[in-house]
């Protein structure tokens, strides 16, 4: 057991420009090496492509193709008698 306490859970900022916490944890997903800036030019550009080609809320079909992309089951290992057997679960919020 550790001696160091829990961590706390940081909480993400919603993005300037669509005010979306998805957004932001797609602009995350996408920084490398710490350079924010850069990968809110590459979202936000995608994003404007997505407007203009779709002529829909650019917010709103991200949203939905991250909701689409996530996984609804899970196996987690079970123990019964001497067999570990691998069972379906469905996959708690906090952790799509």
């Amino acid at each position: 057991m550790p001696r160091r306490g829990k961590s706390i859970k940081r909480i993400i900022e919603p993005d300037a420009k669509f005010n979306s916490v998805m957004v932001q944890t797609l602009i995350n997903k996408v920084m490398h090496n710490g350079k924010k800036s850069t990968a809110e030019r590459i979202v936000y550009q995608a994003m404007d492509q997505v407007a203009e080609r779709l002529k829909e809320d650019p917010r709103q079909v991200v949203e939905q193709a991250i909701r689409n992309t996530m996984p609804i089951l899970e196996v987690r290992p079970r123990r019964v008698g001497g067999a570990t057997y691998q069972i379906p679960l469905e996959v708690r919020p906090v952790r799509q």
